[in-house]
């Protein structure tokens, strides 16, 4: 079963700054439950193509669930097809195809003590994350907001008037490289020595990801209290019916060399246990000549995913027992893998026995 794309309105476009734009979506009441989300996660919009009919892109959304309000917040890139035409024509009034949300970039605890990390509009899902915790928990945010210059930070004035109201909860760094330089991981490591017993989240350019998830395991944040955002841009197309996209994963799966191709998938039949959402299920026929997204969606459970091709975090779950290969992937790290996390999207069978959760 093929997750649905909606076609929502939009109710309004804000300029945040010279280069990133907020998109608020109108979505009717008969979609609030398709479209509930937890901080930190994403849309899939469908970006108008006359080369190929569409660009399927994730941008984070920048509300707050509490708040009834669906924006996500997109900035320029450079060449970047999609953030220029939503920036140069999307208005008010306008409709984009939209799938409802995706992601595990999201606190499981909004009561925790949090260190947040942003680079430049990686502060999107960050801002949501921030926005939940101070109007809804009681633990104490601390933001690292890394940007080019002073003009480029987004959500300036929010954040300046949250740190006022939240005074006791919220501390906000704003680090500018026209100013400051670009921040380096023994800068990044000094200031979150300061903050060891929090929960990161961090979200940025590869590089500044990267610097501060090598600073955080530096000073021994366990894993489970270390997140970082994980999706690429998308090649496929996940609005299109479910027999194109099968037939483009495969052949994206038949093109790629990333994997050991020593480790070979075995042959079925496998049993195979879900967890997801409070319900388990079971299955003693997955004879893994397809990927296990699509064989649990013939099983009529409604597996989440957004890209199908290994290029976004949203169909992610945790191996309880038993093993998969991956056809492809462009998110886990190795940390990720080590925890057992894997894509379903990609995951064909490696073990007689297979049982997963999606509540990890």
């Amino acid at each position: 079963m093929a997750t649905e794309s909606f076609v929502l309105k939009v109710l309004d476009v804000v300029e945040e700054t010279a280069d990133a734009h907020s998109i608020v979506f109108e979505v009717p009441e008969d979609l609030q439950e398709q479209f509930g989300y937890t901080p930190g996660q994403f849309l899939t919009v469908a970006v108008p193509s006359e080369q190929t009919g569409l660009a399927a892109r994730c941008y984070s959304l920048s509300s707050a669930p509490h708040s009834g309000r669906h924006q996500i917040t997109v900035k320029r890139t450079v060449d970047g097809y999609a953030s220029n035409w939503i920036c140069d024509n999307l208005r008010e009034g306008d409709t984009l195809r939209v799938l409802p949300p995706s992601g595990i970039f999201t606190p499981r605890d909004i009561e925790s003590d949090l260190l947040l990390f942003a680079g430049g509009s990686g502060i999107t899902p960050i801002m949501s994350i921030t926005r939940t915790a101070l109007e809804k928990g009681h633990g104490k945010v601390v933001l690292f907001y890394a940007n080019r210059d002073e003009s480029s930070v987004i959500f300036a004035r929010e954040l300046a008037e949250m740190a006022g109201e939240y005074a006791d909860r919220l501390v906000v760094v704003h680090w500018l490289e026209s100013v400051q330089g670009l921040p380096t991981q023994e800068q990044l490591l000094s200031f979150a020595s300061y903050f060891s017993s929090y929960t990161a989240f961090v979200c940025g350019p590869a590089p500044y990801m990267k610097a501060v998830s090598d600073s955080l395991k530096e000073l021994g944040f366990p894993r489970d209290r270390r997140h970082q955002e994980k999706f690429v841009s998308l090649g496929g197309n996940p609005f299109g019916d479910v027999e194109e996209m099968q037939a483009a994963a495969q052949t994206l799966a038949d093109a790629d060399d990333h994997e050991d191709d020593d480790e070979q998938p075995i042959a079925g039949p496998i049993a195979v246990e879900v967890e997801l959402d409070g319900e388990q299920f079971s299955f003693d026929d997955w004879q893994g000549d397809k990927v296990l997204l699509e064989f649990l969606e013939e099983k009529g459970v409604d597996a989440p995913f957004s890209c199908r091709e290994g290029n976004c975090s949203a169909c992610a779950c945790v191996v309880l027992e038993g093993e998969v290969k991956l056809k492809h992937n462009e998110v886990l790290d190795a940390d990720d893998l080590a925890d057992g996390i894997r894509l379903v999207c990609q995951s064909l069978p490696a073990s007689e026995k297979l049982k997963i959760t999606y509540n990890g």
